[in-house]
């Protein structure tokens, strides 16, 4: 298990992706992820910064921030949960046609995009999954007293520690060498489910769902679950990413509400074969 970043250069200085960060007000971390992009060894893509709200600290932090990429801030009124359109408009803002989804909590290993752009497939739906750090380790990162370049060998060494101390997940904040000795293991390792925090697809296959379903008003369910039994509906599969596309989940208070409402609305639409949203990008109803 190596970590070598080095630079993938396409020929081409044209962007080949886009990589949306949803956030909400919490710059320190988002501080954290943007310093992860720009180590990324594949540098061909744009950032936009998917805003659920529109807040001064947000619009200071951006103002003032120094990076090698493209970015573009999307705003929106802050009246409640509405990360779905904060998304649906990223996704119509894009300049590209390969979109990559993280969250602004998840600090990226430096050949994250590198992955989410050498398995790219227009009829897959790439999926990853990401380690959740305990408390101790988190503030570590944050701080940049543990690089980015040391994590592998961190969490070897301390993955007993980091789950005693409320991190979970560990094995998957591993990154393996796809052309090293274990280069086999991520080959085995399937995803069953889509991570809203580390997926990518292309653009024609978000638009043939009509995106994320703004019905949904509460978090989770309509991120990712929603999206993959839609996606599967029209004949897409999805791409394991686990121990390529590596993240980092920086530790914070839950703050997730009953699922029950959003699950009930799902299923509704399941027995329907609804795979169409009709709130979506397009407004359908």
């Amino acid at each position: 298990m190596s970590l070598v970043p080095q630079i993938y250069m396409s020929k081409s200085s044209s962007l080949k992706s886009s990589l949306i960060i949803s956030v909400y007000k919490n710059t320190k971390f988002l501080d954290a992820v943007m310093k992860s992009v720009e180590i990324q060894t594949f540098r061909d893509f744009e950032v936009i910064i998917s805003e659920d709200g529109d807040s001064e600290e947000m619009k200071s932090y951006l103002s003032t921030l120094k990076t090698s990429f493209p970015i573009l801030h999307l705003t929106q009124a802050d009246v409640g949960w509405r990360k779905n359109q904060a998304l649906n408009r990223a996704i119509q803002s894009a300049k590209t046609d390969w979109l990559v989804f993280i969250d602004g909590d998840c600090v990226l290993h430096p050949r994250f995009m590198e992955f989410h752009w050498k398995l790219s497939d227009k009829n897959s739906i790439l999926a990853g999954k990401r380690i959740k750090l305990d408390p101790q380790t988190s503030d570590l990162l944050l701080n940049g007293e543990l690089a980015l370049e040391e994590m592998n060998k961190f969490i070897r060494q301390n993955s007993s520690k980091i789950k005693k101390e409320g991190g979970s997940f560990v094995e998957e904040g591993l990154f393996i060498d796809p052309k090293g000795l274990l280069g086999f293991i991520p080959r085995l390792r399937k995803m069953s489910q889509l991570k809203g925090c580390n997926m990518s697809f292309h653009r024609d296959a978000i638009e043939a769902i009509n995106g994320f379903d703004e019905d949904y008003i509460r978090p989770a369910v309509g991120e990712d679950i929603d999206l993959h039994w839609r996606f599967e509906g029209l004949g897409f599969k999805l791409k394991s990413l686990r121990n390529l596309a590596v993240q980092y989940h920086l530790w914070h208070k839950e703050s997730w509400t009953d699922q029950e409402e959003n699950m009930e609305m799902m299923r509704l639409n399941q027995a329907k074969k609804q795979f169409v949203c009709k709130n979506g990008i397009k407004k359908l109803n």
